[in-house]
This record gives structure tokens, sequence and C-alpha cells, in this order.
């Protein structure tokens, strides 16, 4: 459905150019508000640009590309004609770089323009609501501008803003986790209330243990093979303090007054999240470049020969990344589903909705006659004439920030070295996401302790 009504917004705003808040949906998409189109075609923006960082990145487009006639510096070449296009920038970690750049810089254009925007009357809502075929343009001139970003310090310098970006996106992606494990426990619970009861309390039972025990697995493989060597204190630090906190926030979903409180807290949500710090605490370890403590996964599952291959060793291409690792590609996974949930939540949760800067009942809307013209083609709904249900801004920086996400995770978070030409794991990589695992942990301890600490406000 997502990809339905960002698609069906983008062919039909792009159609009339500068099309408003109230763009034709597609006759498959259900009738909608304009925040929630607004937001999945920007969405689908992103998805783009991260498509072609994929496309850039896989194995092999370099020599696909040097095979062109007269394409690639150093390539196969018509006699007469100068070759002009550096293979090594448009594919490869470079290229995802200068991709992810254009993207961040479009997005932190937009936050710019749209602060303090208050309602739809404004008029950049206009253009937070329309105009889609332009920003397509800009977003395309963008990225052909960042390929002429010469090499310089530019790699090094855009890896430490991509690592201090990814860090806040981190925590944005754990809140957005925390308000979907409300979200999910609470309409199970209200199901089972006016449905039958043991059927739903079944389901919330199983996937709470099913949570626990993946989480509770992966503590244990953690300790058996990522905490070999002896100088791997860091990861049995890691690894422990996370369990500890892990089953900390557990026991306080569950405490009387906590209950009492915030009646739909439960331990759904806790073993959620405790599987999703489990995965953060492993992604940090695989970022670690000592290699006693930090095996590959194919190494633990496919023992490796010590009795070379017959024929002439393979080489590695000078950098490249191999992104397509175990935890590159769940954490792909993770980021598409937050950013397809950030663009259609609706939540009721108070406190995340402060924190997302949101506001509750956003969502799909059921009067069908008010999303229908007169010709019978729907339309989104202004819902935003009183006031934003969402803030433009602080939407756009979550984007930009994202983009700075998938650039590390696409590049696995290594580090182009001095000379440029190949990429290496670091310690800050591993630092960064430890540390934003404890902040994400602090603020799901703080949706919990909050409505008792501050009982005087209204937390419902």
């Amino acid at each position: 459905m997502g990809a339905c009504l960002a698609l069906g917004s983008l062919a039909s705003c792009a159609s009339c150019l500068c099309g408003s808040a109230s763009c034709l949906l597609s006759s498959c998409c259900p009738s909608t508000f304009n925040s929630t189109v607004s937001r999945l075609a920007f969405s689908f923006l992103m998805m783009l640009g991260t498509l072609v960082s994929i496309i850039m990145i896989l194995p092999g487009m370099e020599e696909h590309l040097k095979k062109i006639p007269g394409f690639c510096l150093g390539g196969t070449s018509i006699p007469g004609i100068e070759n002009k296009v550096n293979c090594d920038i448009i594919v490869g970690y470079k290229s995802v770089y200068r991709m992810c750049f254009a993207m961040a810089c479009f997005f932190f254009l937009f936050s710019v323009i749209m602060i303090r925007v208050r309602s739809s009357k404004d008029p950049r809502a206009a253009v937070q609501n329309g105009f889609w075929f332009f920003k397509f343009l800009l977003l395309v001139g963008i990225t052909v501008g960042a390929f002429f970003i010469p090499d310089g310090l530019f790699n090094t310098v855009w890896y430490y803003f991509g690592v201090v970006g990814s860090f806040f996106f981190i925590v944005i992606q754990l809140i957005l986790l925390v308000d979907f494990a409300h979200s999910w426990n609470q309409a199970w619970l209200v199901k089972a209330e006016n449905g039958n009861s043991k059927c739903w309390f079944a389901a919330l039972l199983t996937f709470t243990i099913v949570f626990y025990a993946l989480a509770f697995i992966a503590v244990v493989l953690f300790y058996v093979f990522y905490t070999q060597g002896d100088d791997c204190t860091e990861h049995k630090v890691f690894i422990s303090l996370n369990f500890i906190f892990c089953i900390v926030v557990s026991i306080v979903a569950i405490l009387p007054k906590v209950q009492e409180a915030q009646s739909t807290s439960g331990l759904l949500q806790a073993s959620f999240i405790s599987l999703y710090t489990m995965y953060i605490t492993w992604s940090a370890m695989s970022n670690n470049p000592n290699r006693k403590c930090n095996p590959s996964l194919l190494s633990l599952v496919q023992p490796i020969s010590t009795t070379p291959a017959p024929g002439p060793a393979p080489t590695k291409a000078p950098g490249s990344v191999q992104w397509w690792d175990a935890q590159g590609i769940v954490g792909l996974i993770i980021f598409l589903f937050c950013t397809l949930y950030a663009s259609i939540r609706s939540s009721n949760n108070n406190q995340v909705n402060k924190l997302m800067l949101t506001e509750e009942g956003d969502g799909l809307t059921t009067d069908y006659e008010a999303a229908t013209g007169e010709d019978g083609v729907r339309r989104a709904v202004d819902n935003e004439e009183e006031g934003v249900t969402y803030s433009y801004s602080f939407f756009h920086l979550c984007l930009c920030l994202a983009s700075l996400y998938i650039m590390m995770t696409l590049t696995n978070w290594y580090m182009p070295d001095d000379d440029y030409q190949t990429m290496q794991s670091t310690m800050p990589a591993v630092w960064v996401k430890i540390s934003s695992s404890w902040i994400g942990l602090l603020i799901y301890l703080w949706t919990l302790v909050a409505p008792v600490v501050l009982s005087d406000r209204d937390f419902s």
C-alpha cells in the first residue's frame, strides 16, 4: 500500500508539474490524507536514491563499465576518443558517498525551508505537498553536481559526517521501533478485549517468547564467537552491559506502578527492544578492526580451508566494499521498515509523539466522500488547515540523517584510508553504535517511567 500511495502521488503530481496538496490518487489506493501522501512521496525519493546506491556498489559494476568503449579512464578505448569518466568514482564506495551526499543536502535544504510551518495555509506547505516534478529535478541536479566533487579530503570528512548523523538516526530508529511496539501491543490488547481473548493473548505471549529467545540465543552466540581473543574485553563488556540493561527494562515494564500509569506497557515491547539492542550490539562488534574478535559470518557457518586452491590467488579491487554481509542486509531491512513506518505512522503514544514532533490521529481516512471528488476520482484530503500533523522540518531532518545512515550501512561503516584506495574498520564506528544502543534503551526506559515520575502530567 505504501508503494502504491507513493507512486500514485508522484505520478499525479508530476503530471501537473506543480501539484497541490489535493493530488490525485491512483484508483487502486485507499483514500488518505495529504500529509501521509507527501511523506510517502519523499520516502519514495529516498528509496530511489538508496536503490541507485546499491546498484553502484554491486560487485562487478566497474568491470562492466570499463567494457564500454571510450567510457572509463583506463578502460578499453576507441582510437581518437579521449576517456572522460573515472569509473573508480561513479561506482564503489565513492559513488555511494556522493549519492548520499546529494540526498542529505536535498533533505537538509527542505528541512531549513520548512522551519516553523504551522498549517497548510502557509505558502511553504504547497512546496511540501506539491511541485514533485521540480523536486525530482532538483535531486537529480544535486546528484550530478556531487559527482564532480574532487576526492581530496571529501571522503574522509564526509565519513565523519556520516558517523555523527548515523548515531542520531539509530536513536530515531529505535524511537520508531518503540512506537511500533507500543502500537502493536495496544492494537492486540484491544482485539483481545473485543474478541477471542485467549487467541490474542496467546499470540502476544508467543511473539514475546520468540523475541526473548532470539535475544538470549544472540547473547550466547556473541559470547561464543566474539570473545575468543584475550584482547576482546570490550566485547565482553558490551554484551554483558546490554544483556543486563535489557533485563532491567523488562522488569521495569511490568512493575505495578508502571502498569497502573500505563496499562498498555508490557513485555512485548521490552522483548522487541531487547532483540533490536542485540542487533545493534552485533553490528557494533562486526566493525571491530581486530579480526580475532570479529569473525565473519561466513567463517562461522563454513570452515575455511587452509589448503590453497590451484591457480592464481584472487585479488580484491582497491576500495571494494562488501556491504552485502549479514549485518548490513539486516540494517538495510530495518531502515526500509522504519522509513515506511515513519511515513504512515498513526500513533496514540503521547510521549513518542512529542519525541517525533507529531500529533495523534494521523493516518488513513475513512471519510470516502470527503476524499472523492464530483468526478469520482480520489484525492488526498487536506487535514492540515488548522495545524500540521507532523513537523515538516523535523521529518526532512530525519530523512537527511537516514541518508547518512544508508551511506554508512552500504559501506559497512568502513573508513577510507590515507591514500583513498581501500576501506578499513575503525573503533569509532563501534563506539557510535554501542553508545546509540544505550541512549535508545534510556529513551525506552523514559517512556515507561515518565508517567510515574511526572504524575501531574497527562500521558494518556
